[in-house]
């Protein structure tokens, strides 16, 4: 295995951000694993706002990885940001909650140190993730450079123990429980595990004030109370693409990866109905 990833210079600082989610994690077990000699930090950059599943897997990781995982908040909390963009609900064009809430409480924790950032996207992705404009963090692929794929990081997950956090039954991505990079089935999934935070989300949408539209929605050109009349119609497309998916899949190879075809093929017909690309600061 090369060792390009334990060659340390003098006052370097190697930071492994956590999302919560199956990449980032399977990145944390396999450097730890395989260059133990690298003082970690492990970081997690917490909104307030994150998914309970969220917080239960992270305290998962911290058992198994024997060190505490380091939470980075925003000075400010999640309702007074939306205050300052008086309402203005994220969305793919304008994400100032990644900007505010994970971006700029991770720079500030770094400082000026020079630090290796270590991001978990797979050799099998073409993409980079986040990556700062401060040129004293330095980006580092570990699963682009020893060629770990999707199937490689479910055999990572699968012999440490740890599996999947349990939010990925019923979604894709890790991320605030009202993330705008929900598809509909999702938002679902949300009323259906956690029907209090749904209804909270739904609080946080306004309509203008003689009540003709709304002004600011989760879902373009929609929103959640819309999503509940169309509720059997979003199953319905949902399970009749998952049963294409099926029996395509049947027609392949039998691979380790199928341990886990059951949130594969959730997580295609999902791409289905929406093909953005969350935030890849929050959903690696």
């Amino acid at each position: 295995m090369s060792n390009r990833l334990t060659r340390i210079m003098p006052n370097e600082r190697h930071i492994v951000s956590l999302s919560g989610g199956k990449d980032s994690t399977a990145l944390a077990i396999f450097l730890q694993k395989n260059f133990p000699d690298v003082n970690y930090e492990f970081v997690f950059c917490d909104t307030g706002e994150e998914l309970p599943e969220t917080y239960s897997y992270l305290e998962k990781i911290e058992t198994y990885l024997g060190k505490k995982i380091v939470r980075l908040r925003a000075e400010r909390t999640w309702d007074q940001f939306l205050e300052d963009f008086s309402g203005y609900l994220p969305s793919a064009r304008s994400r100032w909650c990644t900007a505010n809430m994970k971006i700029k409480p991770f720079e500030d924790y770094i400082g000026d140190d020079l630090v290796i950032s270590y991001i978990g996207i797979r050799a099998d992705e073409n993409r980079e993730g986040y990556i700062s404009s401060k040129t004293n963090i330095i980006p580092k692929y570990p699963f682009k450079e020893h060629g770990i794929d999707k199937e490689g990081v479910m055999r990572i997950l699968d012999e440490s123990g740890l599996g999947l956090p349990d939010y990925y039954k019923w979604r894709t991505r890790s991320g605030c429980y009202f993330c705008f990079f929900q598809r509909r089935k999702e938002w679902l999934g949300l009323k259906e595990n956690h029907p209090h935070l749904y209804e909270k989300a739904k609080e946080y949408e306004t309509s203008n004030k003689d009540g003709s539209a709304q002004n600011f929605t989760w879902i373009q050109g929609g929103t959640l109370e819309q999503i509940l009349k169309d509720e059997e119609g979003i199953k319905r497309r949902h399970d009749q693409y998952e049963t294409r998916v099926k029996r395509d899949k049947q027609k392949k190879s039998k691979r380790l990866i199928d341990v886990f075809s059951s949130e594969l093929s959730f997580e295609d017909a999902l791409n289905m109905e929406d093909d953005a690309e969350g935030c890849l600061v929050c959903h690696v």
